[in-house]
Order: C-alpha cells, then structure tokens, then sequence
C-alpha cells in the first residue's frame, strides 16, 4: 500500500550534524512527496553557500535573511517536508511562521558526540561550530529550545536517517 501524507507538512529541527537533510530524503521518499532543504534555499537566493553569507555579513543579519527565505518557502505547496537549518527553530518569530503556516515541527534529537562526529567528517564548512567547545555550548543552548517542537524523535545507537524516517511515518503520517 503505498504510503500518504495526510495532507500534513512537516519541519524537521535539531542541531547540525543530527541528520534533518538525509531523514528528510528518506521521509519525502518514503511518503512519495517532496522536499525543500531551507539551507540549499538560502544558498541558491543568496548565490553563496551558508558559511561564506555568515562570514560576510554575521550571524545576524544571516538569521534575517533566513527569516525572510522561510517567510517566501512556507507560502509554497509544492512540497511537504522541509528540513530547517540548525539555528531557524530557535528563533521564535519562526516558530510562529511555520505554525502559522500549518507545519508540524520534528525535533530530531541526539547526542552532542553524535552531532560533533557528523561534524567532523562533513566537507561543510559550519562557522559555528569551528570548534568542539562551542559547539558543545551552542548544543546545550539550543536544546532547551528545540524541545519545544511538537513531536520528539530520538536518534539512538543502531538507527540510521532511513529507519528514523521510517518511525517519522508510522507515528506522524499513519
């Protein structure tokens, strides 16, 4: 039987390095639909990748311009999943865009030595997180805030991006 999305939208948040872009693969796959990476937006409109749009102009005026790309990318209906940037969920003026926009948010939740090591292995540059202490202090900062995402999905040891995906449909899809 062929999987369906219930007419629901879906915005996937947690730290970086966690897995919200490959679980939002899976998840768009798994339920024949599409997705929209907000990172890969932001880099298309702006012509450059996300490290170089920090470095050039600061975290925040970069978290404006994340804003405003969120603001034009919920207004769209040619996709369902949309995977944020690690620091989008923590502002709370997109929050209220994304429920204002009908989303349900999917805190993807793990460990810091998960993320970090996912990290450490990209080829992404990811200014902040430069170095192992800040972003350890970053992950502590941002956890009590990704909590407030409606549905929680923990990464544990043994799962990858696809069978989260999978647990993302049965519970929230079926």
């Amino acid at each position: 039987m062929p999987a369906t999305n219930n007419g629901l939208k879906v915005a996937l948040t947690g730290f970086m390095g966690v897995g919200k872009s490959s679980v939002s693969r899976h998840l768009a796959s798994l339920l024949r639909s599409k997705r929209l990476d907000l990172d890969r937006v932001i880099e298309e409109s702006e012509g450059k990748s996300i490290a170089a749009i920090i470095d050039s102009v600061g975290i925040e005026k970069y978290r404006n311009i994340e804003t405003d790309n969120l603001r034009h990318v919920v207004k769209r209906d040619d996709f369902q999943i949309l995977s944020l940037g690690g620091g989008t969920w923590t502002l709370e003026r997109n929050r209220e865009i994304l429920r204002a926009h009908g989303f349900t948010s999917v805190w993807l939740d793990a460990t810091f030595e998960h993320c970090w090591l996912n990290i450490a292995f990209s080829r992404k540059d990811r200014p902040l997180a430069r170095n192992k202490d800040g972003a350890r202090q970053l992950f502590e900062e941002r956890q009590k805030i990704y909590c407030l995402a409606d549905w929680h999905f923990v990464i544990r040891s043994g799962l990858n991006s696809y069978d989260i995906a999978k647990q993302i449909r049965e519970e929230i899809f079926s």
